[in-house]
């Protein structure tokens, strides 16, 4: 039975993204296409390192991190130092995360205040003017 393989074109069009970014992601060894001539062949395997990666930096991993994510993907036979070295990876990251979500709230319960204050400040200037 023959696996699927994919183009760098074919795979650029699949997830919204440039042939750059996926050499990009082939340069840090992220993906790892065979050639046939001068041409990229990507696996199964390839694809889906693509779409964890791309996963992963949505959720704002380094690619780092994205690197572990994705060599797990590729064990046999996760460790248990592997896995919990991951989930100290995602529980600081989702710690930032929540950081950062808090940070945006302040932001916009100030950015209200600001915006109500300026309202009432122009309708006392639309009234003076009257």
């Amino acid at each position: 039975m023959t696996r699927p393989t994919y183009t760098i074109t074919e795979l650029a069009r699949e997830f919204d993204v440039t042939p750059r970014a996926i050499r990009f992601y082939e340069d840090m060894g992220l993906l790892e296409p065979t050639r046939s001539g001068r041409n990229r062949v990507y696996s199964q395997r390839d694809r889906t390192r693509l779409k964890l990666t791309l996963r992963g930096k949505r959720l704002g991993f380094a690619l780092q991190e994205i690197r572990q994510l994705v060599t797990m993907y590729d064990t046999e036979s996760d460790t248990a130092a592997q896995l919990e070295a991951f989930m100290a990876v995602l529980g600081a990251h989702r710690q930032q995360l929540a950081q950062q979500l808090d940070d945006i709230r302040i932001t916009l319960d100030e950015l209200t205040l600001h915006e109500d204050r300026c309202r009432r400040l122009l309708a006392s200037a639309v009234k003076v003017r009257k």
